[in-house]
């Protein structure tokens, strides 16, 4: 069995760090490469810019770390979404290992 993933997207870079920073002295996770995405109505946000941020470790871990990143970012810009996987699919483990910032 995979280990359980938990994301949480927040709006802007300085979010994401305070929520990371949060959710990693909260509990016993490893962190993945932050995802960035430019929504299609950047010009109408306050923060133009989505940040999600992967969590990993046990359920219990990962639950404890998104909660306290997401009491984080609301005090930063805000939480958009978050969503933990207990269990990885191998398939959708590939997808989660993509991110915005590969070259390939």
């Amino acid at each position: 069995m995979g280990k359980a993933v938990g994301i949480i997207e927040v709006f802007g870079l300085a979010a994401a760090f305070v929520a990371c920073d949060a959710g990693c002295k909260a509990a016993d996770v490893v962190v993945e490469n932050f995802d960035k995405n430019k929504p299609g109505n950047a010009d109408e946000l306050e923060v133009p810019l989505i940040v999600a941020v992967k969590f990993r470790g046990s359920v219990s871990a990962v639950e404890a770390a998104i909660e306290a990143a997401r009491d984080a970012a609301e005090k930063v810009t805000g939480v958009i979404t978050t969503h933990i996987i207990p269990n990885v699919e191998k398939d959708t483990e590939k997808m989660l290992k993509l991110n915005a910032f590969d070259k390939n």
